[in-house]
C-alpha cells in the first residue's frame, strides 16, 4: 500500500513537472507559425517594392497565404485554440510551399514594369 501511494505521488510530481514544459513548447511552436507568417509577408512586400514580384505573382502568393491562415484558424477553432502536432506539421508544410513559391517568383526573370 505504501509503495503504491509513493509511486502515485512520484508519478504526480513527474507529470506536473512536464506540463509547464509542454505548454512552453506549444507556445513556442505557435509563435513560430506566427513569426513565419509575418516574415513571409515581409518577403512579399519587399518583392513588390523592388519590382521582383509582378502584380499577378503577388496576388497568387497572397491567395496562398490566406489559404494557410484559414486552415490555421479552422484547426485552432476545432481544438479550443490549440494546434495538434499533426496540424502543426501540416501548416509548416504549407508554409514551406509558400516560401518556396516566394523564392521562385522573386528570382525568375519576370519583373514588374516601372
Amino acid at each position: 500500500m505504501k509503495n503504491t501511494l509513493t509511486s502515485l505521488l512520484l508519478a504526480g510530481v513527474f507529470v506536473t513537472g512536464l506540463l509547464p514544459a509542454q505548454t512552453v513548447a506549444t507556445k513556442k511552436t505557435e509563435g513560430k507559425i506566427q513569426q513565419r507568417k509575418e516574415n513571409q509577408q515581409k518577403r512579399i512586400a519587399q518583392g513588390v517594392k523592388s519590382g521582383q514580384l509582378t502584380a499577378g505573382e503577388t496576388a497568387k502568393l497572397e491567395k496562398k497565404e490566406v489559404a494557410v491562415n484559414k486552415v490555421t484558424q479552422a484547426d485552432r477553432a476545432a481544438n479550443g485554440g490549440k494546434l495538434t502536432p499533426a496540424e502543426k506539421k501540416q501548416i509548416n508544410a504549407k508554409q514551406n510551399q509558400v516560401s518556396k513559391q516566394i523564392y521562385k517568383d522573386k528570382h525568375n526573370a519576370v519583373v514588374q514594369p516601372k
